[in-house]
């Protein structure tokens, strides 16, 4: 039975990449950061990465990340994550990670952030 460790869907022009690992480390860094690149290749400029099982990031599998947001970040485009534990990972918090990325509790609201609503015009009294 092979196990799967990332999913993708895409939901209007962001592409969602669900991460099935309770350890994303250097083991699952490179098969990671391929498929991505794989999507940038194709044009795919938005990403949200679902980190809402993941326990741990190791140096290797965050390094992947932040290399992956600068390649997007270049393109004109952005990376969300969403993470939602309330202890994050120690080395994301050490190398001032949440700083860097945009982190979100929800995949909803990730997805809502590429796209704010416009505000609402003003009521028109007659």
């Amino acid at each position: 039975m092979e196990v799967i460790d990332f999913k993708t869907e895409k939901q209007g022009d962001v592409t969602i990449i669900h991460v099935f690992l309770s350890r994303a480390t250097l083991a699952k860094a490179v098969k990671f950061k391929d498929l991505v690149s794989e999507f940038i290749d194709k044009g795919t400029n938005k990403f949200v990465i679902d980190l809402g099982i993941c326990e741990y990031l190791d140096s290797t599998f965050l390094g992947a990340m932040i290399s992956l947001l600068k390649r997007v970040n270049s393109l004109k485009g952005d990376l969300r994550l969403v993470y939602s534990k309330d202890m994050p990972s120690l080395v994301f918090v050490l190398t001032r990670m949440d700083k860097v990325f945009k982190v979100f509790s929800r995949l909803d609201e990730a997805l809502e952030s590429f796209n704010p609503e416009q505000p609402k015009p003003p009521l028109q009294w007659k």
